[in-house]
């Protein structure tokens, strides 16, 4: 039986958005207790950026490779060695007696988190259909927007309640055993099932130096690439760094209040995921939504700027949520790389593109606090002014981005790519 005519691919679906959750999660829980760290082990500010930031950069820097490796040798054990050396990493966190065990622990939970995304799209395109497969993409881009969620109220709660050690102990626990879960789900049950997998293609074996040069000079990567850039980078660089002090700083709310900001951005990014996958399924192209979705991102932050950097607050959450919402649409780029590429070139290409989004997601947060840095004598609220032209110029990106997007029909290619995974 073939993997996309099989009911068993609905357990790989769940299982695979199962640990997805679990790691999203663990991607900014250790913002929860920054206070209780510079405390407990006595460092500074600077040591908390690097803790911060070494995961990140791990994950942008490996996304190229994982993808030209997963496209090479299939996409399960990554994603069963990501989930260890997640669970590994959030463990020894959990363990730390200094400083330089809580960076092994994040940058173990970097490398980790690097293998997951790519490898969930591979499955899925392996799995399923190409129309089933963008509206699972918009499913998968709602379970990520539930794990930030849990990421803030509940696991702040079970922190108070228990210290933090406990809860990260527990969660390095189960994404270590998710691992082994996995194996069982997608190598060892698939064969006991006989369920055929697609042959190796000859075109697998072309040099990297051959992939890398290939994809530089592609105008459809760059097209993806620019769109991640946009809807990925603006939203997480400014929500996991600079949302909370604004909120302080330029309104006057208390930390909790500020908090509500990002609140509202998860909720946008919860209902985005799915309606833009029902509108590319209902409307047939994926360039038309995408752009749809790349304009509100666009406008949301130019009027930040319009409004001097402190807008209305009911339009400050207004703000708030259509921005989040349109970075539900991010897994849109993934759907433009499954419609313009070959199966076996959808890894190297989505970590071309994923390098986008976490690039843009590392440099935004730098350059804002240097433009808070210069304006500092002048106000806060002068700099965070300027400071949104940032976003703004990264949101152009994605409107460039969306106009170097081959617009072809999504029932066209689903023909194409059935007869090339044959």
């Amino acid at each position: 039986m073939k993997k996309q005519e099989s009911k068993y691919r609905w357990v790989v679906f769940g299982s695979v958005l199962f640990v997805y959750l679990l790691i999203v999660s663990q991607r900014t829980a250790p913002g929860l207790i920054t206070d209780q760290l510079m405390k407990q082990f006595n460092v500074s500010a600077s040591m908390i950026g690097l803790l911060t930031s070494v995961q990140f950069f791990a994950y942008a820097a490996l996304q190229i490779p994982v993808g030209i490796l997963s496209d090479r040798f299939g996409p399960n054990l990554f994603l069963i060695w990501g989930a260890l050396l997640s669970g590994l990493g959030t463990f020894f966190y959990s363990m730390a007696t200094n400083e330089w065990i809580l960076l092994l622990g994040r940058l173990l939970a970097g490398i980790g988190d690097a293998a997951i995304w790519i490898n969930l799209v591979l499955i899925l395109s392996q799995w399923f259909k190409v129309k089933e497969f963008v509206g699972l993409l918009g499913i998968a881009g709602m379970i990520g927007s539930i794990g930030s969620l849990f990421a803030s109220f509940p696991f702040s709660a079970w922190i108070t309640l228990s210290g933090w050690r406990t809860p990260f102990m527990v969660m390095g626990i189960i994404l270590c055993l998710s691992s082994a879960f996995l194996y069982i789900i997608l190598v060892k049950k698939p064969k006991q099932t006989l369920i055929l997998t697609s042959a190796k293609n000859e075109s697998n074996q072309e040099k990297t130096s051959a992939l890398l040069r290939r994809i530089f000079f592609d105008r459809r990567a760059w097209a993806a690439f620019l769109c991640h850039f946009s809807v990925v980078g603006t939203y997480v660089g400014f929500i996991g760094s600079w949302a909370a002090p604004y909120g302080m700083h330029v309104y006057g709310m208390t930390r909790s209040s500020a908090s509500q900001l990002i609140m509202v951005g998860l909720i946008g990014a919860f209902i985005g995921s799915p309606l833009s996958s029902w509108l590319v399924n209902r409307l047939g192209s994926i360039r038309r939504p995408y752009m749809i979705f790349h304009l509100m991102i666009c406008m949301g932050w130019t009027a930040f700027f319009l409004f001097g950097g402190k807008p209305p607050v009911f339009i400050l959450f207004i703000l708030f949520l259509i921005l989040g919402f349109g970075n539900g649409a991010n897994p849109l780029t993934f759907a433009v790389v499954r419609q313009s590429f070959p199966t076996h070139e959808v890894g190297r290409v989505s970590g071309f593109a994923n390098t986008g989004g976490f690039l843009s997601a590392i440099l935004l947060p730098a350059i804002f606090g240097k433009v808070l840095d210069h304006f500092q004598a002048s106000g806060s609220q002068v700099g965070y002014h300027y400071g949104f032209i940032i976003p703004v110029v990264f949101s152009i990106c994605g409107l460039v981005g969306g106009l170097l997007i081959k617009e072809q029909r999504v029932e066209e290619k689903k023909v194409v790519v059935e007869k090339v995974a044959l």
